[in-house]
């Protein structure tokens, strides 16, 4: 094959992979825009204040984010988790596996970075800072790896063990930046200061928002994971699995290998989002009242990006977008944040209802068939 076809090939494989997506977005604000009518109704607002609230709304969310260099920057605050908890749930979802547990893996990742940054400060700032980084993934990839050899060896379902295992590890780090001596700091909830020296530099662009250069590592990632997934033959033995099991196990692919291969890696791209985070935009490890979020918003981006790391990108940044906006839509334009959350869950529901989509594509293409026949 020359490079042209790869390179349309390419284009048309992330064409379908994002096409569904668009279309479900589309209908999800769809759906927002009654919503806020609706809310309008019952609020005795006249029909032209009705009509007026869903662009003013969306004119909002838009011009929170692209409306300064400030609010692009602070989306991209949201964008490198997202990201990569995205891209976890990806890999996992490739294998057949429903990986839950982002939210945990994210924490451990989180905790294991900020551990190296107030532990190890005789090392050399960019030295103390790649171990960091490291010691996320690492921390991630084992606290996942769990998961995939409970799968693989005792047959426990990986939904079960991942949800309590983010309860576990939710307890145990508040356990420790709460209370034990050695990583508490004094007259904070939280752990000792990380050294500043290995914070991830800031975006000068954005100034004054905490984007950081962190997001280059998290594209970086959908990158290797697309190379890993679509080049190598891991990726190969990964989606056979993922594809049939019991098809892989009879061509000689070794099924609970890859599942605990599938689950490293994708507690490595979740680990990853939690130490970045952290190096990117905390000053600590500070103590959790409540899970993130990130890991289940992971789960919503890999659904709505069909499981390919182009479509991740693309929905984590229609998430941070949602993020950013949503407190400015209700500081500003009077909407009630859990307007954004419906515009979320409608957009899941068309992406979940694909068929539904799918036929609203083949009826619009056999109309255009039908009038080029005509003509």
């Amino acid at each position: 094959m020359t490079a042209s076809k790869r390179y349309k090939e390419f284009l048309h494989q992330a064409w379908l992979s994002i096409r569904l997506p668009l279309t479900a977005i589309f209908f999800g604000l769809i759906v927002g825009a009654l919503a806020m009518m609706w809310v309008g109704i019952q609020d005795g607002l006249s029909l032209s204040q009705i009509l007026n609230l869903p662009l003013t709304a969306y004119r909002t969310l838009f011009n929170s984010v692209f409306g300064s260099f400030y609010g692009f920057g602070e989306s991209l605050v949201f964008l490198v988790p997202l990201i990569l908890t995205g891209l976890s749930i990806t890999f996992a979802f490739r294998c057949g596996m429903f990986n839950v547990g982002a939210e945990g893996q994210y924490i451990v990742g989180l905790f294991s970075a900020a551990y190296v940054g107030f532990t190890f400060n005789g090392l050399p700032a960019w030295l103390q800072m790649i171990t960091a980084i490291i010691a996320a993934a690492v921390g991630g990839g084992l606290w996942a790896a769990i998961v995939g050899w409970l799968k693989a060896k005792r047959g426990v379902h990986e939904v079960i063990t991942t949800i309590m295992l983010n309860y576990i590890a939710l307890h145990i780090y508040n356990f420790l930046v709460g209370s034990k001596e050695w990583f508490k700091a004094d007259k904070f909830q939280g752990s000792h200061a990380i050294n500043p020296a290995i914070k991830i530099p800031q975006i000068g662009l954005f100034s004054p928002s905490r984007a950081h250069w962190g997001i280059i590592l998290a594209l970086l990632a959908a990158i290797i994971v697309y190379i890993i997934l679509w080049r190598t033959k891991t990726g190969f033995e990964v989606r056979a699995v993922g594809n049939s099991n019991e098809a892989a196990r009879y061509a000689g692919i070794s099924v609970a290998k890859n599942y605990i291969k599938a689950m490293l890696i994708s507690g490595i791209l979740a680990g990853l989002a939690g130490g970045i985070h952290l190096l990117g935009t905390q000053a600590r490890a500070a103590s959790m009242s409540a899970f993130t979020g990130f890991g289940a918003d992971g789960i919503a981006i890999a659904l709505i990006g069909q499981n390919h790391p182009l479509g991740v990108v693309l929905a984590a940044f229609l998430f941070a977008v949602m993020k950013r906006g949503a407190p400015l839509m209700q500081a500003q334009a009077g909407i009630a944040k859990e307007v954004v959350a419906i515009v979320q869950a409608s957009i899941i529901f068309f992406v979940a209802a694909d068929q539904m989509v799918k036929w609203i594509y083949k009826r619009r293409k056999k109309q255009v068939k039908e009038v080029a026949s005509n003509e």
